[in-house]
């Protein structure tokens, strides 16, 4: 099973000088996916124990699009462990003008992490 969401990282997302964006914002669409994978999964969006490992890879500015994707990888009683990875597919080119963008061929990966979530036994409905 797996999920998929892509967004724009906007000025607001940009913590750095530079429009860098902060790495923990990765690590909030991770939380996402890992939401819905869980309500696929269980019927139910449990809860986020603990990341086991996370690799920040490239950076990430405003105006980036990122594709945050992630999978279950294991099934437990309660837990469900995941993979993650956020990829860079649209960049913005303000050298060529202030609203040209390129969609990336090959996309750029950004960060990778694992994971534990947890759905009780009492709200799993699947």
């Amino acid at each position: 099973m797996k999920s998929l969401i892509r967004l724009r990282m906007s000025a607001h997302d940009a913590h750095y000088g530079g429009e860098l964006v902060d790495g923990a914002r990765m690590l909030g669409l991770f939380g996402d996916v890992a939401t819905e994978l869980l309500i696929l999964n269980d019927g139910d969006e449990g809860l986020f124990c603990a990341y086991d490992n996370v690799e920040f890879l490239a950076p990430v500015y405003a105006g980036d699009y990122i594709e945050a994707v992630g999978e279950i990888t294991s099934v437990g009683n309660s837990s469900r462990k995941m993979k993650f990875e956020a990829r860079k597919v649209i960049v913005p080119r303000k050298d060529i003008n202030d609203s040209a963008c390129d969609f990336l061929e090959e996309p750029i990966v950004v960060c990778r992490a694992t994971g534990t979530c947890v759905v009780p036994k009492d709200k799993q409905r699947k």
